[in-house]
């Protein structure tokens, strides 16, 4: 039998069987089947005898054999109590569904094998609805001492294919195509780090016969499943460098070095030098470059990626940087206008809102080569924008978009025939953690910022309850008297915007009778409200025409007001931790101590009380973003377009992230040997790869 074939193959399961394994656990093949991994095991290595027995709910194996049987009347139907005995004592079996069936099938005076939970009455132990096979039917099976759980849902159990039938399935499977199985390791690779065969590894993951063979079992099949995805991105990464040509810009011109010495507003951090350093190298070396920029709030990775453009420029190519919104867009463009005021460089705002004149004149400066930087949105991507020789492409704020965007980006490549793209520098304010990036970045080269800007107060970030918000109002009044901002947010779920907008409108008129004007201006920001309006408050805001702004999470990113020395964040138990951070980041941009303050009421769960003590203690992105890994899991941080690229069968990036360095150093090492996976002796790893290549998911996934 071929493991590509379908379940209905395997004996037992019917083509009913089959469509409810697809539609509720996706298993399709017996490939499929073999690959779901049990979550848990049960014990079953100890048999107690009646005597042992404690008085608790435990779940316990005995022998012993049934004596009597009776059916006893209820006030709904009855109930079937058997006697069931060994040496030592008795005690009952309580079955309260399927009667008929069950007393038909029960024998009497012969040994069972019966396994179950404990309860207790006057006393006297009984045991319903217990797992039973007789001595001999346990004798013939796949002995396993500690027996599988898999997962489930509640569909297939009310269909009656319980946690028993499953193991059965995979037990048929085992019986039947076990020989099937191929090895994806070679011989002198299974040596060197001591695995168990894949045989015996998927045998002992699904029936272990003890806990040191489950754990290596475990072990091994973590390993290869890290394994080939560190070395698809490798791979990528090596083609990339050796075979992808890129733009060298080999001199530092005039415009860096004048905007450098003349014009930079502050020194550079030690931090800021070192990505600086790491960039040039990329784009003086021929090969395309691809790199994550990853730095907190306020780190300072705008200053890098102009600088990085000045570079293109006085090598003769232009520059763009795109951005997921109109707000973040606008604010790159004023910042970087109010920077380059003073030089020679033309820069270009394009967005969805802007006019159709100016969009042809923007159109025409790019395709002679006039307008050096564009800054945008998604509007860049449209075909008619058409560069006269892109340099560099900027993408800020990754994760909203979607690979198929930064291809699009690929192509706008000089006119002349040339096909080689730009180098991309991808910006991340949500710092991601190094187990994460290793997995989902890892075929880009990452530059970190770990340190901010001198002069930079640390925000100090508080925890009040409900009952605290009169003292929180007295704060607020007290920092606008010294004549700062701020900014009180609501949260958002995407669930019901009419809830969101009352929670934010009963939010603003208690604000509105604390705050009342004309002594208090106060401005309300919320995602019903026309783009124009909405510019229009943050304008106002801005300018310190209004002191309080009352927003939900559209601020999130974007507006930067170095006055707003206060973000209170409202129901914060309700929001994420990376939402939270990013919020915090909006304040502490001026040379006043700011502050964060964080509201919430008297329930919380662990995890929101993680959550808040974790804003509390720390203002390191990094470290905030470790610990929102461990609460949420891969999936949730990197947002909807990444988040199926770490489609795990059993490895856990979080947990297993000991295994993960292991795997990735164990494939650098293989490439380093063998780049194409060539040499004879990987014949079965190059196979197991290609086949994975076409069969799964994450490859496509990866950009």
């Amino acid at each position: 039998m071929n493991l590509n074939h379908p379940v209905t193959y395997i004996k037992g399961i019917s083509v009913a069987r089959a469509e409810l394994l697809f539609t509720e656990l996706g298993i399709k093949t017996c490939n499929d089947l073999l690959h779901l991994f049990p979550f848990r095991y049960i014990d079953k290595t100890k048999f107690y005898t009646i005597n042992q027995l404690q008085q608790n709910s435990a779940e316990v194996q005995i022998v012993g054999k049934i004596t009597g049987v009776k059916t006893v009347k209820q006030k709904r139907g009855s109930r079937l109590v058997a006697t069931f005995s060994d040496t030592t004592g008795t005690m009952e079996l309580v079955w309260f569904k399927g009667v008929k069936w069950i007393k038909d099938s029960l024998k009497v005076n012969v040994p069972y094998v019966i396994y179950g939970k404990l309860n207790w009455y006057n006393g006297t132990p009984n045991m319903p609805h217990p797992e039973m096979e007789t001595v001999k039917e346990y004798k013939s099976k796949l002995q396993m001492a500690m027996q599988p759980v898999y997962p489930s849902t509640e569909k297939l159990s009310t269909k009656g294919i319980s946690n028993k039938v499953i193991r059965t399935m995979i037990q048929n499977l085992f019986q039947q195509a076990y020989n099937e199985i191929e090895e994806t390791f070679p011989a002198y690779f299974i040596e060197k780090h001591q695995f168990l065969g894949k045989k015996e590894s998927l045998l002992n993951i699904h029936f272990p016969k003890n806990q040191e063979l489950l754990a290596k079992a475990q072990y091994r099949l973590k390993f290869e499943e890290l394994f080939f995805i560190q070395l698809q991105l490798l791979q990528k990464k090596l083609i990339r460098k050796s075979k992808l040509k890129g733009f060298v810009f080999e001199h530092v011109g005039e415009e860096f070095t004048n905007f450098y010495n003349n014009h930079l507003p502050f020194d550079l951090t030690g931090a800021q030098k070192r990505v600086l350093k790491e960039i040039r190298k990329d784009v003086g070396s021929g090969a395309h470059m691809n790199r994550l920029l990853q730095g907190d709030v306020g780190s300072g990775k705008t200053i890098v990626a102009l600088l990085t453009m000045l570079l293109a420029i006085d090598n003769g190519y232009q520059a763009t940087i795109m951005a997921p919104t109109e707000i973040l867009a606008t604010q790159h463009y004023n910042g970087i206008i109010e920077l380059l005021e003073k030089t020679d460089i033309k820069v270009e705002l394009l967005t969805g809102s802007t006019k159709t004149k100016k969009r042809r004149e923007i159109h025409e400066s790019l395709l002679d080569g006039s307008l050096h930087i564009l800054i945008g949105t998604h509007a860049i991507l449209e075909d008619k924008v058409q560069f006269k020789n892109l340099g560099i492409a900027i993408i800020d704020e990754q994760h909203r978009f979607g690979v198929a965007q930064r291809r699009k980006l690929w192509e706008k490549s000089p006119s002349d025939g040339r096909a080689i793209p730009p180098h991309i520098l991808v910006m991340t304010a949500t710092p991601i953690p190094r187990t994460l990036a290793m997995s989902v970045y890892g075929d880009l080269d990452i530059s970190v910022i770990d340190e901010l800007p001198p002069g930079r107060k640390e925000i100090k970030t508080v925890h009040r309850y409900d009952s605290n918000r009169l003292g929180v109002f007295k704060f607020l009044k007290d920092e606008i008297a010294k004549g700062r901002q701020a900014y009180v947010v609501y949260p958002l779920i995407q669930e019901s915007e009419a809830m969101d907008y009352k929670d934010l409108m009963d939010g603003y008129e208690s604000i509105s009778r604390e705050f009342p004007s004309p002594k208090y201006q106060i401005s309300i920001v919320h995602g019903q409200m026309k783009p124009a309006d909405k510019d229009y408050e943050m304008e106002r805001f801005a300018k310190g025409d209004t002191q309080i702004m009352v927003a939900t999470t559209v601020i999130e990113v974007g507006v930067n007001v170095p006055n707003a020395s206060v973000m209170v964040i409202e129901s914060a138990e309700r929001f994420g931790l990376s939402q939270l951070h990013q919020l915090r980041g909006r304040v502490g941009r001026g040379a006043e101590q700011s502050y964060c303050i964080l509201l919430s009421s008297y329930k919380l769960s662990s995890d929101g009380k993680t959550r808040l003590q974790t804003m509390v203690e720390t203002t390191d992105g990094f470290k905030i973003a470790e610990v929102d890994l461990k609460l949420r899991g891969p999936g949730n941080i990197m947002g909807t377009q990444q988040s199926g690229v770490l489609n795990l069968k059993i490895a856990d990036v979080v947990k297993d992230s000991p295994i993960l360095h292991v795997a990735r150093k164990a494939a650098i090492n293989l490439l380093q040997e063998d780049p194409n996976l060539s040499e004879i002796k990987n014949s079965s790893l190059l196979k197991a790869y290609e086949k994975l290549r076409k069969t799964s998911g994450i490859w496509s996934n990866i950009s």
